[in-house]
């Protein structure tokens, strides 16, 4: 029987990965009850949530919470995708004190804090646990995973094992909190090793066989396309019910000292086919949180710059109303927002 099979292999590769025989007993639980009903049900797992905007908040590290609330509610955003990790808004040592705060002035300027970015990949590390509680009992649904890289010296099962391992943990400690997890695919090299997920296969053969709406996708069409210029449409199909979030922004590809990059530029400028994008977005019911991230040069604000010194206030605010301008627009020309 296919179920039966599935859950052998499932049960082999978390074995294969050293994962300890009671997880491994309540994950198998879970996973036989779950897989049963995958094919009919799991893609109504996700919420049904309309189409919300925050605005990654890497590149206001120059604000604190209460000014940086002020200026994106300025700017049209619904809300703010909040870094929570080393050298973020809110410091995970601090987050029981921060976060808080930072949602108070969220909400004070008219916006909320749909989700936020995070260095968590293991549920063995307590700040995860304690990051995780935080943000489920101020109402924020969804956060989005460190990423996960492959070890060059293992085969590629070998890696997929232990990541599901890790996954699968997670997962379990996401459902404690009701919170989802999300895996933003990357494309490239992070050296030495490769990012997880990149491929898109990868990151779905996992999700497949965790099968949990506690652990999904932040899908990224940019570094999709990177990876796969003629080929993210079938990702996207096959990624489709296990996307719980939309990272956007745009690129071309640009010619650097005998290499070709990917060069991040602004929405609607690039190669990404918005358009048919979002028709397919719409043709596979994906309704879902979007994040958008600005990382084509602004003054070095796309590094994380805590200082404004190098681009003008009001060319931030101009950059960022446009893209979104753009993709709100979109969005209404296909019926899926007001």
């Amino acid at each position: 029987m296919e179920i039966s099979r599935r859950n052998f292999l499932v049960k082999s590769s978390l074995l294969a990965a050293g994962f300890s025989v009671g997880v491994n007993n309540i994950l198998q639980a879970k996973q036989d009850n779950i897989n049963e009903l995958k094919e009919t049900l799991l893609p109504n797992f996700k919420d049904k949530e309309s189409f919300n905007f925050s605005v990654f908040s890497k590149t206001l590290q120059w604000l604190d919470c209460n000014e940086m609330a002020k200026f994106v509610a300025e700017i049209g955003f619904d809300g703010i995708d909040l870094t929570v990790r080393p050298n973020g808004h809110v410091l995970p040592e601090n987050v029981e004190q921060d976060l808080p705060k930072a949602v108070e002035a969220a909400k004070k300027a008219g916006i909320s804090i749909f989700m936020i970015v995070t260095s968590i990949n293991d549920a063995d590390d307590p700040i995860a646990e304690r990051i995780l509680k935080t943000a489920s009992a101020l109402g924020i649904k969804h956060y989005r995973m460190d990423w996960l890289y492959y070890d060059e010296s293992k085969t590629i099962d070998e890696n997929l094992a232990i990541i599901q391992t890790k996954m699968s943990k997670l997962a379990l400690l996401n459902e404690k909190y009701k919170i989802r997890g999300e895996y933003q695919n990357h494309s490239g090299k992070y050296t030495p090793n490769s990012y997880f997920g990149s491929a898109i296969w990868d990151l779905h053969s996992v999700l497949k066989s965790i099968n949990s709406p506690w652990i999904g996708s932040q899908y990224d069409i940019m570094h999709s396309t990177v990876e796969g210029a003629f080929s993210w449409e079938t990702n996207l199909k096959l990624m489709s019910p296990y996307i719980q979030t939309l990272a956007m922004k745009d690129f071309y590809w640009l010619k650097k000292q005998d290499k070709w990059v990917p060069e991040v530029t602004t929405i609607g400028s690039g190669m990404i086919d918005f358009n048919y994008y979002f028709e397919l977005l719409k043709k596979y019911k994906i309704s879902c949180p979007v994040t958008m991230h600005y990382e084509y040069p602004l003054g070095d604000l796309e590094k994380g710059d805590k200082t404004l010194t190098k681009v003008k206030r009001e060319e931030v605010i101009t950059l960022m109303k446009n893209d979104l301008i753009y993709l709100k627009n979109l969005f209404r020309q296909k019926g899926m927002i007001q």
